[in-house]
């Protein structure tokens, strides 16, 4: 008997497919048993891939990880192995989702999820999603808005709206953002939180979206958050969201988002490599993610299932409605010392929103803990 153990993280989203492909690949592979243990989103990040790979067998991990796996060799390079299968995987990436999990010319992981802050609505108060931001702000002055400002979100968005604007991030040795630009989008962040209830700087997407679904009173629109499929699929939630393209800043193009979602790698130290990459590669193929992987609860990372009528209506549209998001959406960087910045640079950012730090004081301390990520 071949079992081999997994890790993901504990949502909906993020377990229920894995439990459905793993039982439905045992049953066509008798002899094989896979199973999922799973930690909240925030466990599971601070938990060191190296010391995953000692225990797992399967870990569904995300891409600015790779750097750190690419030195540490506690993963499996998945290139080389399946040549054709490979480059069917590359020709079916959402944007950028399948080469985020290159890096150091090798393949560490294959998508399998795919994710970028994308706006969402109730649709039973609100027609039409703002296309710009200056049409958010009025939404915001009659209390209509609110959108995930925990540390972790408020630095994605203070990315996104940076590389919106055409600003350079991590793209200088001694700046994370120009200063006189970093001003700007603190600036645009402050006044709009200005605007919105402060819960929202202790709520992640998934807070976000269950205040807005399961709340007759709760915000009718978010215009930055990690898009989440569950929530506009019916049954899951009293007020189905619709789920749209992320505004523009100051022309409406979606374009900057920070490309999140997660792939699936196999350790290095697995016992049963053969079968662990085959498992690998069919649950990220085409055929899975369009059919099971989407419809137990998966938000999949492979464009077939994105261009699916089925998982389209299955979705309200999710796919179709946010695809030019996803399609523009950045790619952090992904050097081995990234993982310390961020965890750093969204306290950092945090405490300037509560009002704690001045702007110039803010920006000084993000390029420090960059420079020192660097080092």
């Amino acid at each position: 008997m071949v079992k081999l153990r997994g890790m993901t993280w504990d949502h909906a989203r993020g377990f229920a497919p894995m439990v459905a492909t793993s039982a439905a690949y045992a049953a066509a592979h008798p002899g094989v048993e896979i199973t999922w243990e799973k930690r909240s989103l925030q466990a599971f990040a601070d938990r060191p891939i190296s010391e995953m790979a000692e225990t797992y067998d399967l870990m569904v991990i995300d891409h600015p990880h790779v750097g750190e796996v690419a030195k540490q060799g506690n993963l499996l390079a998945l290139d080389g192995l399946r040549d054709a299968e490979m480059a069917a995987l590359a020709a079916g990436s959402v944007g950028q989702s399948h080469p985020s999990y290159n890096f150091a010319g090798r393949q560490w992981s294959l998508a399998i999820d795919t994710a970028t802050p994308v706006a969402c609505l109730r649709p039973d108060v609100l027609d039409h999603a703002p296309k710009v931001w200056a049409e958010v702000l009025d939404l915001a002055r009659a209390g209509r808005v609110g959108f995930a400002l925990v540390p972790i979100n408020a630095l994605m968005t203070f990315f996104g709206v940076a590389r919106n604007l055409g600003y350079g991030v991590a793209d200088s040795p001694d700046h994370l953002v120009a200063p006189a630009e970093g001003a700007h989008v603190l600036g645009l962040m402050r006044e709009i939180l200005g605007l919105m209830d402060p819960r929202c700087l202790n709520l992640d997407p998934i807070g976000i979206y269950e205040w807005m679904s399961r709340n007759a009173d709760g915000p009718a629109y978010s215009p930055f958050g990690y898009g989440y499929t569950n929530y506009s699929r019916q049954g899951f939630c009293p007020y189905p969201l619709a789920f749209h393209d992320a505004p523009g800043i100051t022309d409406p193009t979606p374009r900057g988002t920070v490309l999140g979602g997660t792939g699936i790698a196999v350790s290095a130290f697995t016992k049963h490599p053969e079968v662990a990459v085959d498992y690998a590669f069919w649950i990220a193929g085409a055929d899975c993610q369009k059919g099971l992987y989407t419809a137990s609860g998966g938000q999949p990372g492979h464009a077939a299932a994105w261009d699916d009528d089925t998982c389209n209506a299955l979705t309200g549209n999710f796919f179709r409605n946010t695809r030019a998001t996803l399609n523009t959406a950045w790619v952090r960087p992904r050097y081995e010392g990234y993982m310390a910045l961020q965890d750093r640079a969204g306290d950092i950012l945090h405490a300037c929103l509560r009002g704690e730090a001045t702007e110039a004081a803010t920006l000084a301390a993000l390029d420090a803990a960059y420079r020192e990520s660097r080092s």
